[in-house]
């Protein structure tokens, strides 16, 4: 799944509070084992450089929130008022 491609589809007023709601997922799930160390690695680096509310950011956020709290993740989307990117998103994991 291209996460970039995926970010670069919302609005960037979103980006904010989006990564607040998937740090919230992430740094709650129970699910901590399914989390590459480069990944985590990668969210701690944009993290420390204050660029999670980026695209690359983001799209690490994502993609760990979708790895650990996947149904959390697309609720978010349609709470947002960002249902077709969780269609989008339903519709990748599916052919996958």
């Amino acid at each position: 799944m291209d996460y970039r491609t995926l970010v670069s589809s919302i609005p960037v007023s979103k980006w904010d509070p989006l990564s607040s709601k998937l740090v919230d997922f992430i740094l709650t799930s129970k699910n901590d084992e399914k989390m590459p160390s480069q990944l985590a690695n990668t969210i701690l680096h944009h993290w420390q450089n204050d660029t999670l509310v980026s695209e690359f950011g983001l799209a690490a956020l994502l993609e760990a929130a979708l790895l650990l709290e996947p149904d959390k993740t697309t609720g978010a989307f349609a709470e947002m008022e960002l249902a077709h990117i969780s269609e989008q998103i339903k519709d990748i994991t599916l052919k996958t």
